[in-house]
């Protein structure tokens, strides 16, 4: 049976915990089966990307990485 979370996209949270402890954003996604959420502009990561026809010289680029959803916090009237 799937796990049931109080948390949906597009809710808006505050980070409890983390690097981040302290913002309020909005979620991006939940992913249930490792119990973490993706929040939008938390946890950003640089992500090395290889040269394809879309960006024909490679690079890098920032990415949201998921965060335990113990971490956050649902945010009531925002």
């Amino acid at each position: 049976m799937a796990t049931k979370f109080k948390i949906k996209k597009g809710d808006s949270v505050k980070i409890i915990a983390g690097d981040d402890k302290g913002k309020v954003a909005k979620v991006l996604q939940v992913l249930t089966k490792s119990s973490k959420v993706i929040v939008e502009g938390c946890k950003v990561a640089k992500k090395a990307i290889k040269p394809d026809d879309k960006n024909p010289n490679g690079g890098f680029v920032n990415k949201e990485m998921p965060i335990n959803i113990s971490n956050v916090a649902k945010v009531e009237g925002e």
